[in-house]
């Protein structure tokens, strides 16, 4: 399936990598090792495989990023649709070549929606008419019309992320690069993002390269999948079905058909299907999460950002030894609701209690002495020099003593990173990092904001083996979250969210039957309400 060598010469207008290596400044460990890849024009690929594994470094070499933004060390020869991208640059490709960051934040460029997305047609003097127009059309493929006049800095994480989609399309490059394009949108949001690329891809001949975790997503959509393994292998290149039979990480729908032997392989819920109707079930285990006693409540809470409404109303509890989730569409108020119970932000109507005392009441430092929470952008946590440095920095201003972190380190998987400079790892490697510095304060209660953010399936196995043992010890867990298969995983509850009032809430099997919007792929298969993760069909 890999490539062979040599057949790396498409047409001009075509893409192609020929024996790229790549080094990061001051790094000894090559990102990418002579990699060989050849592309048409107008395909549709993804680009998997774990964290760290040279993903994002691939996609940045297309437009010029690396080596010109990053530095490093470069050999090897690139083409992109007749441009040399080492030789030109970003500026240079980004009328050919448009890029969405696995961070919209590290695009944005002014705080207006409107102006966003005019901005680099503004830079080279487009009519204004055209620009009106362009915009226009954007925004209605995006569905963020009715974000317009709204400034950047009031929107979710997944309008941003949109937002972002939106200004790479502006100026109609020939290539469109996104970097975990769905990984701060809601599934409906996520399945209206790539079927607008599907529409662009197939109608208008765009190239489209993504990066992306959650394979269950997009899987359906690409025509072809390049899985970067790291560790100098050379990448495996295929079909998605070629692929996905053979490497690690995979969506439950393939996990469940490669354990159970099915041919051909499904890659989604629909081919599953007539392979599971007489499939026996087991009887289901389920945790019992009570009898906990309430540890954090939330009393008919409303809260407004500038005369928009986040919250109305909601109410919400959290005991001891249980995992709760908190979904919905993106601007449903997720977020508010968390730093409303941190007490970050204080309620317009209503009241949160923790341990039955006032949040309003606390001081902040008395709240996270017993609350830990990682933000959805877990930078903003970051800011020594090592990543060990981070875990002893939290617990000598939490005022405890010193303590081993490496062993907390290890159990994240995170130990070989101790001396590396936090903000130099992958987003999902920083998110972890971001929640040993709040673990290693010990917090009995845990608020997570998209924990799974840049996260691979064998990362967030290993994050839901944490939870479980966490929640096990009596912690009370909280997590905000877009991933409907960590909330069939962990979760005990899960409560819908929507415009800023709670839709629904149960049981999270029950609540799938009735919001087929939030189901897993597993629970989607079985529709009984009981059977919603791998590990519940095959234990």
């Amino acid at each position: 399936m890999s490539l062979p060598e040599g057949n790396v010469s498409p047409p001009k207008s075509g893409i192609a990598l020929r024996e790229v290596t790549y080094h990061y400044p001051d790094s000894q460990v090559a990102a990418l090792s002579n990699v060989s890849l050849a592309f048409q024009p107008g395909e549709f690929v993804l680009i998997m495989g774990p964290s760290g594994g040279g993903k994002s470094t691939l996609l940045r070499c297309l437009n010029g990023l690396v080596p010109h933004f990053y530095g490093g060390r470069l050999h090897g020869e690139i083409s992109v649709l007749g441009r040399d991208p080492v030789r030109l640059g970003p500026r240079n490709m980004s009328d050919l070549v448009g890029f969405v960051f696995q961070d919209p934040e590290a695009q944005f460029v002014v705080d207006d929606v409107a102006g966003e997305l005019a901005f680099s047609m503004e830079a080279r003097a487009y009519p204004r008419s055209l620009m009106l127009e362009r915009v226009q059309e954007v925004a209605g493929l995006l569905g963020i019309e009715q974000l317009l006049e709204r400034r950047i800095s009031t929107l979710s994480g997944g309008q941003r992320q949109r937002v972002a989609v939106a200004a790479a399309l502006a100026l109609q490059p020939s290539l469109l690069i996104l970097d975990e394009p769905t990984s701060q949108l809601d599934p409906m949001a996520a399945d209206e993002l790539l079927m607008a690329l599907v529409r662009l891809n197939r109608e208008r001949g765009l190239s489209v390269f993504l990066s992306e975790h959650r394979i269950e997503r997009v899987a359906a959509y690409v025509h072809r999948v390049v899985y970067m393994s790291g560790a100098g292998q050379p990448p495996l290149d295929g079909t998605p079905r070629q692929v996905l039979a053979e490497v690690p990480l995979a969506p439950p729908v393939v996990r469940l058909g490669r354990q159970l032997g099915w041919q051909p392989l499904p890659l989604t819920v629909e081919e599953a299907r007539p392979f599971a109707r007489n499939l026996p079930l087991p009887e289901r285990d389920g945790h019992e999460s009570g009898p906990g006693p309430v540890r954090l409540r939330a009393e008919g809470v409303s809260y407004a950002y500038s005369g928009l409404q986040a919250l109305r109303g909601v109410d919400l509890e959290l005991r001891q030894g249980e995992i709760v989730a908190i979904q919905g569409h993106n601007g449903s108020g997720k977020t508010t609701l968390l730093k409303t119970l941190l007490g970050l932000l204080r309620p317009e109507k209503g009241r949160v209690l923790l341990d039955g005392q006032d949040v309003s009441r606390l001081d902040l430092h008395e709240i996270i002495a017993r609350v830990g929470y990682v933000p959805q952008s877990p930078g903003s946590l970051l800011f020594e020099d090592t990543v060990l440095a981070e875990l002893e920095f939290t617990r000598r201003s939490h005022g405890l003593p010193a303590k081993d972190c490496l062993p907390l380190l290890e159990r994240l998987g995170l130990a070989q990173y101790a001396n590396t400079y936090p903000r130099d790892l992958s987003q999902g490697e920083r998110q972890r990092v971001a929640l040993a510095a709040i673990l290693v304060a010990e917090p009995e209660l845990l608020l997570l904001d998209e924990p799974t953010l840049g996260l691979d399936y064998l990362q967030k196995e290993r994050l839901v083996v944490l939870l479980k043992e966490l929640r096990s010890e009596g912690k009370g867990i909280l997590i905000a979250t877009h991933d409907t298969e960590l909330v069939a995983s962990c979760a005990d509850r899960t409560i819908i969210l929507q415009e800023g009032r709670v839709l629904d809430s149960g049981a999270p099997g029950r609540v799938m039957l009735r919001q087929a919007g939030y189901a897993s792929q597993v629970s989607r298969l079985f529709e009984d309400g009981e059977h919603i993760a791998v590990e519940d069909v095959i234990p």
